[in-house]
């Protein structure tokens, strides 16, 4: 039984959300961050990544950093660029792209259901990674970036969504990546009740994205059950923000590999090694991306190759039959040598969102700069049903298996641990 709560959310005054409306902190450099900031200083990556305040001399994860979120989140919601709901609500959050859209509902998720594997985990989280964002969020009593949850869809709830949106949204902008953006209120006692009612239901939650942010947000509220012994498990800090959104809605995009060298084999030496495990032979369209499971692009030396996995190294285990495991197991590790893809520098990776053209350039200026081959691979999508089969036999994918699009918004929803006094901070 998933307990997934209405919660009481900061969130843009009306006219702010499209300036406010940030990607994720993670997804940027610093020199980036800090452009973006200098083009819209209205963005949440002023608060998410605050050391764009600072010139370089000051480290990224310096105290003073996280001190300057905290006030610059206070100073917004003291002008009034954030307005707080006057009682629990859930909310919808659409995102449209390329004509495709999907629909969550933003709510609150329970630590326990965390810890308790209710919520459903498919990677490790590494403990550097989770510590900048626990700072953030302690220091600024707030949690900022939503987690993005799957479940398996439920047609009640979906009618109940439906319903809901058919009343005005209260945010409608496109991004300027393109990406459509509707969010709807849902205040009505009833309506509320129904759908914390239908997650009930539900025996499992998934996170699809956002593994280090989850951890993240449970070792916070963990650290405050810890301040406040006497805790009764109904404060805020027991529960975390997130956007849950239906299995068939979502969209898992390639996430492909590119490796710097070919390990010390010649091209030919090479392909006679890869071979012994896939069936190797020339694309006939390129860039060649494929079409099915157990199918593999290659880019070397400026000519594609499609693989094909044989029979012999094919599985019907959660893990190793994923496409991702293949590649990793049977020719990364063995063929060139890449033995943990975490830390391996020779390694690198490259989200679908970018395209194969992506992986044509990387191998060319791989070339250019080193002088000697590199090699790309092209993969087939991950499924939310491969997500669920490894989540629910409580093992791990390997690194870099899932690139989920479109990005949910940072700043859209904020979700406080401890009420403290605010000024125009009601509806």
């Amino acid at each position: 039984m998933a307990d997934i709560r209405p919660f009481s959310a900061y969130r843009p005054a009306p006219g702010m959300e499209s300036a406010i409306a940030a990607l994720p902190y993670d997804v940027y450099s610093r020199e980036e961050a800090t452009k973006e900031v200098l083009k819209n200083p209205d963005s949440f990556l002023a608060i998410d990544r605050a050391e764009t305040s600072f010139g370089p001399e000051v480290d990224t994860y310096a105290p003073q950093v996280y001190e300057r979120a905290a006030s610059l989140l206070r100073d917004w919601i003291a002008e009034g660029k954030f307005i707080k709901e006057d009682k629990p609500c859930y909310y919808l959050y659409e995102l449209t792209m390329d004509g495709r859209s999907q629909t969550g509902i933003v709510a609150c998720a329970s630590i326990d259901d965390y810890c308790n594997n209710i919520i459903k985990k498919h990677e490790n989280t590494r403990a550097d990674k989770e510590q900048d964002r626990i700072r953030h969020v302690d220091v600024c009593n707030m949690q900022t970036g939503p987690i993005f949850l799957a479940y398996r869809s439920d047609d009640l709830l979906r009618e109940a969504i439906r319903k809901a949106k058919e009343n005005a949204p209260v945010y409608d902008f496109i991004s300027e990546d393109g990406i459509g953006h509707r969010v709807w209120v849902i205040r009505e006692e009833s309506q509320v009740a129904y759908i914390r009612e239908r997650f009930e239901s539900q025996d499992a939650v998934y996170i699809a994205d956002g593994h280090h942010r989850c951890a993240s947000a449970v070792k916070v509220g963990l650290m405050r059950r810890e301040a406040h012994p006497d805790y009764t498990g109904e404060e805020a800090f027991n529960f975390f923000l997130s956007v849950l959104f239906p299995d068939q809605e979502l969209h898992i995009m390639d996430y492909n590999r590119v490796v710097r060298d070919l390990n010390g084999y010649t091209k030919e030496a090479f392909l006679k090694k890869v071979s012994e495990s896939f069936q190797v032979e020339k694309a006939e369209q390129m860039p060649y991306g494929p079409d099915r499971k157990g199918k593999f692009g290659m880019y070397l030396e400026g000519t594609w190759y499609v693989l094909r996995a044989k029979e012999q190294i094919l599985s019907a285990d959660a893990v190793d039959g994923l496409d991702v495991s293949l590649l990793q197991n049977h020719l990364l590790g063995p063929v060139l040598g890449i033995q943990d893809p975490k830390t391996d520098k020779r390694i690198d990776f490259v989200g679908g969102i970018r395209g194969l053209q992506e992986l044509e350039r990387r191998v060319q200026v791989e070339q250019n700069s080193h002088g000697h081959s590199a090699v790309a691979f092209s993969m087939y999508p991950t499924s939310m049903e491969e997500l669920f089969a490894v989540a629910d036999a409580g093992r791990l994918m390997p690194p870099k298996s899932t690139w989920f699009e479109p990005k949910l918004r940072s700043g859209l929803f904020l979700h406080e641990l401890e009420a403290q006094k605010h000024p125009n901070n009601d509806i």
